[in-house]
């Protein structure tokens, strides 16, 4: 059972599944935080809590669990299906004690070039909210409503942090609670995992209007990328990734969905 310190509500969780593989166990842990959720899966399963929706985007994943939540639910927990979440009381605690509108918790991996990667970005994150890790988000239900629906977006984590920022609301990163899951092995495919985040963000920017600061960063990111050689392959491969997100971003792409070719 979820204890909570102080009088934060508890969570409705929504779980974001593009297939089937890990909704077993991502129910076991739902079930043994005693939390009430929906599973919006792309692969239809015959679970309780598990709707089935063809898979289009997590954006889309997420407008479409918006029509089924409980009226009753005052904050939205979006969650990924992949992922093992750690010192959730820790989150909980933060995000009512700061009176945050959305909190994203910390993200952690075990192997492969984003160990490294992620220690500068969550160094970036503390100074200022340029990004948004959305294996973990916790959202109040005033401000999701206004925010939907979210336009098709590659970075729906990041395009819900830059309007939650546009509504005024406050945003948190919590680095006790964390979230622990697998992401790419190798330099090589750090590329493709770049590549769609960074077009997916750029296309969040054209959503919304944020911060002044936040715009300067990522009009100047193509042009400062090259730093990252300095990494050796893993900054290469990352430097790469970042400039084919821009451009594919100023070539127009504005889909929503993305083939995650890089984790095969």
């Amino acid at each position: 059972m979820l204890v909570t310190r102080g009088e934060t509500m508890q969570p409705f969780f929504v779980i974001l599944a593009r297939e089937g593989r890990h909704v077993v166990d991502k129910v076991r842990e739902l079930e043994d935080l005693g939390v009430r959720y929906l599973i919006v899966c792309g692969e239809n399963l015959n679970l309780p809590n598990v709707i089935h929706r063809v898979a289009k985007g997590k954006y889309d994943a997420i407008n479409f669990a918006a029509q089924n939540l409980p009226k009753d639910a005052k904050v939205i927990a979006l969650n990924d299906v992949d992922t093992r979440i750690r010192n959730i009381e820790e989150a909980l605690h933060d995000f009512g004690r700061t009176r945050a509108s959305l909190l994203f918790a910390k993200l952690r991996v075990k192997e492969g070039p984003q160990v490294f990667l992620n220690t500068i970005l969550d160094r970036l994150k503390r100074r200022i909210q340029v990004t948004a890790s959305g294996e973990l988000m916790l959202i109040r239900r005033d401000i999701f409503e206004k925010i939907l629906p979210l336009k098709p977006c590659k970075a729906e984590d990041t395009y819900v942090l830059f309007k939650t920022l546009e509504q005024g609301g406050r945003a948190v990163f919590c680095e006790k609670c964390y979230v622990e899951t697998d992401r790419t092995t190798s330099a090589q495919k750090e590329e493709g995992y770049k590549r769609k985040t960074v077009a997916g963000i750029y296309q969040a920017l054209s959503y919304t209007k944020v911060p002044f600061r936040i715009k300067l960063f990522y009009m100047l990111l193509p042009f400062v990328s090259p730093v990252l050689l300095v990494l050796g392959r893993k900054g290469f491969y990352s430097m790469k990734g970042i400039i084919l997100g821009f451009l594919d971003f100023i070539r127009g792409d504005r889909e929503g969905y993305w083939e995650p070719t890089y984790m095969k």
